[in-house]
């Protein structure tokens, strides 16, 4: 599997993740199968909750940006839903745009935060959906939502695929996500 699908797929979720060693080595020779083609037509590989949480604590916690705290990773069917408490003003600051005075105070402190999205996949292609952010308590969907993804997550992060199809690459027809575990089907 193209790595930078997975990430994309993985999407506003990637950084917020919990690991475990041996799920991450799992993990890595199940993407190293899917990688280099080593499966036959009809093939599919199961990927579980744990192993993803461990796949994204060792390969993204390291890019991560400082102020994402306690991240967690839960699969339902067909959505993942992320949650991290996030200190968004640390955030800000580790991208190289300190808020000002006032947005300081705002921004400033942790808060909860959990993002569910829902992933639709065939034909060799996959889309994530955004379905609602909950910062807080206060929960976000709709309109308000599409404002925030067009105005301030794609105008920082143009590389992910939010609400558009994207080729997953390594002959994978699709990708079935349900509780605890993403199916990965590899076609002909």
């Amino acid at each position: 599997m193209d790595r930078r699908a997975f990430l994309s797929f993985l999407g506003l979720a990637a950084p917020l993740w919990p690991a475990a060693t041996s799920d991450y080595e799992t993990c890595l020779r199940k993407f190293a199968l899917i990688e280099q083609d080593r499966l036959r037509p009809g093939s599919h590989v199961l990927l579980t909750q744990a192993e993803i949480n461990a796949y994204a604590r060792h390969e993204i916690a390291s890019v991560a940006p400082e102020g994402v705290r306690s991240p967690r990773l839960n699969l339902g069917p067909g959505t993942a839903t992320a949650s991290a408490l996030i200190d968004f003003g640390k955030l800000r600051r580790a991208e190289g745009k300190p808020p000002g005075l006032l947005m300081g105070y705002l921004l400033d402190g942790e808060r909860p935060v959990t993002v569910t999205a829902r992933i639709r996949s065939s034909d060799g292609t996959a889309r994530v959906d955004v379905e609602s952010v909950e910062i807080s308590g206060v929960v976000i969907e709709g309109r308000m939502l599409d404002f925030l993804v067009n105005n301030y997550l794609l105008p920082d992060y143009p590389q992910a695929k939010i609400g558009q199809p994207f080729e997953l690459g390594h002959r994978i027809e699709r990708l079935e996500v349900q509780p605890a575990v993403v199916g990965v089907f590899i076609g002909h």
